[in-house]
């Protein structure tokens, strides 16, 4: 009786012990992932990314974020670069996620590029890959197609009467990517594109805006954050969209969906969630030991509709009732 105590008692103690251990095991294998992020930590579109990576790899993984400010501080980007790799030496991480165009360039290509084994997942690109000569051994990754056409069609289910449309943006190679990505497909949208504006500072801004309207039945805002104002310092997008809005004074879409609440009309608008957990769950599949020429570069695909009803209102756009149950309908922010 005493020995089959003592037996049970030892079962017992390694069905403990086993019990344990594995979680001690699992909590101490947490893959180390460093995300390296082109724009500031407090800009909306990297906090929607960080989520949509969060989401996928925060309960497996140990992930650190690195910033390289370069939309309020292009010039120190290289700087900023030079941080981020020498955090990769320490970190030793098991993969890298590489968000937006510089990044790429000043980041992934001089340092990481088909010089570690490790895997590394881009997005938020608006260039062609094979600007940074991607696919590479260790590169994959999901490229941010704004629904450029998808936008305007929908401004033409809500404005029939639009013909013409004007792109402005502030001049980076971000948005550079994205005035060739539309002036390359120009014959695929129901409204012509007629005019692209890639202003330096926000007096250039207002000016081009100003242009724009005699020629344009619409406007296409990209990517404005960060136009130096009169005082020589960065602007946000609260400051600069409903300055612009209110001069050209008709309607205009955007690929953004933050951007909608300052004053734009409407959007089949991209999510940096979608890019952020994309990214993430490639990363994961190859961190888990599928080669990366076996992850295909892919794109974004998910847009959300959306309609700003006070820009609506104040600009007299009554749309078939129909079209407004489709959408996300939001108010301009105060």
């Amino acid at each position: 009786m005493l020995r089959e105590k003592l037996y049970c008692f030892a079962a017992l103690a390694v069905f403990c012990v086993c019990g344990l251990f594995p979680q001690t095991s699992q909590a101490a294998d947490k893959f180390k992932v460093l995300v390296v992020m082109s724009y500031e930590e407090n800009f909306v579109w990297c906090k929607d990314i960080k989520d949509g990576i969060d989401s996928v790899l925060e309960s497996s993984c140990d992930i650190r974020y690195s910033y390289m400010d370069t939309k309020t501080n292009f010039a120190g980007g290289q700087k900023k670069a030079e941080e981020a790799y020498a955090l990769y030496q320490e970190f030793q991480p098991a993969g890298v996620i590489t968000v937006d165009d510089n990044a790429q360039s000043m980041f992934v290509v001089p340092y990481l590029k088909d010089k570690v084994k490790i895997p590394i997942m881009f997005c938020g690109v608006n260039a062609e890959p094979e600007k940074y000569g991607y696919p590479a051994s260790n590169v994959s990754g999901i490229l941010e197609r704004p629904h450029i056409a998808e936008s305007v069609a929908f401004l033409k289910q809500l404005v029939p009467s639009a013909e013409r449309i004007g792109f402005i943006a502030r001049d980076s190679s971000t948005t550079r990517g994205i005035s060739e990505h539309i002036q390359g497909k120009a014959d695929k949208y129901p409204i012509k594109f007629v005019a692209f504006k890639l202003p330096k500072t926000m007096n250039e801004a207002t000016a081009e805006t100003k242009e724009l309207r005699k020629q344009c039945d619409a406007l296409f805002m990209a990517n404005l954050e960060g136009l130096p104002g009169e005082d020589g310092k960065p602007m946000t997008k609260k400051d600069i969209i409903p300055v612009l809005a209110d001069i050209f004074n008709k309607p205009s879409i955007t690929d953004i969906s933050k951007d909608i609440k300052y004053g734009i009309f409407c959007s089949i608008a991209v999510t940096g969630q979608e890019q952020g957990g994309t990214s993430a769950k490639m990363l994961m599949k190859a961190m888990q030991g599928t080669p990366v020429s076996q992850i295909p570069i892919t794109r974004n695909y998910k847009g959300k509709p959306m309609i700003n009803v006070t820009t609506m209102r104040a600009l007299g756009i009554k749309p078939k009732p129909g079209i407004l149950h489709t959408a996300e309908l939001v108010t301009t922010e105060k």
